[in-house]
């Protein structure tokens, strides 16, 4: 796995990266009652607002990693946004993507580097 500096895990998968926030951010997040997630199909860039979380203490943007397509995304979360507290690093993923270019992911921190981060 793979960590941006915005709280959130990169899991490569062949050619798609699955997105998703870490458990740092969940639980600094508070109770999650409503998840926005984006269409499958759309292109986005890195920066973009693709999701948007909202809990009883804020509402936070899931910012796209890199720029590429958005393949696939977990609706369970729309049911089930509690979801993101429960299961942060696993049934919670937002959003599944095609890279443009692999090699971005050469930029984001590793496991040991995201916990001196949040240290």
């Amino acid at each position: 796995m793979k960590y941006t500096e915005d709280h959130e895990w990169l899991k490569l998968d062949g050619d798609v990266v699955t997105v998703g926030i870490t458990e740092h951010a969940a639980t600094q997040l508070g109770d999650v009652v409503f998840v926005e997630l984006p269409e499958a199909g759309g292109e986005v860039s890195k920066g973009d607002e693709v999701a948007v979380i909202e809990s009883v203490k804020a509402a936070s943007d899931i910012l796209a990693p890199a720029d590429g397509t958005i393949t696939e995304v977990n609706e369970g979360l729309a049911d089930n946004p509690a979801l993101v507290n429960e299961d942060p690093l696993g049934g919670a993923w937002f959003f599944k993507m095609t890279l443009k270019d692999r090699s971005v992911l050469d930029g984001f921190m590793d496991e040991d580097a995201y916990k001196a981060l949040i240290g």
